[in-house]
């Protein structure tokens, strides 16, 4: 007695409906949390009359009305901000350097961060405004 051996046709084609579910899944979870993930530094921006420059890419520094100083988003004593500020600026400043500070922040304290930025051979720091509302 022999034994033939019975072939089935193969079956090429990829179940795709799992995959899609996952896509699915994944696409909400990813629709949820994007708006959270786009949180920063809360300051309140001075209104200015002139056209504002907008942080796109860079190195941003803030200080909020409290005087804290963030870079990005890494808070930082002032004394830590001037022993690190020349080697951030060399790394992470090629797209350009901004500076935000709340409009309740002392010009003071202002001025000390800009003299910090402009003592590590930054040639231009962006100040950062929000456009003022023509009434």
């Amino acid at each position: 007695m022999s034994h033939r051996r019975v072939r089935l046709p193969l079956n090429a084609e990829i179940n795709v409906v799992s995959l899609i579910d996952v896509m699915m899944l994944l696409m909400v979870i990813f629709m949820i949390t994007a708006p959270i993930m786009q949180g920063g530094v809360d300051v309140a921006l001075p209104k200015a009359e002139a056209k504002p420059l907008e942080p796109k890419s860079g190195l941003v520094v803030t200080v909020n009305r409290a005087g804290q100083i963030f870079v990005d988003e890494t808070r930082l004593t002032y004394n830590e901000f001037r022993a690190s500020f020349a080697a951030l600026a060399a790394t992470r400043g090629k797209d350009g350097v901004y500076l935000r500070a709340d409009q309740g922040v002392p010009y003071g304290t202002v001025v000390q961060v800009l003299a910090v930025m402009r003592s590590t051979g930054v040639p231009d720091v962006g100040l950062v405004a929000e456009p003022e509302e023509i009434k």
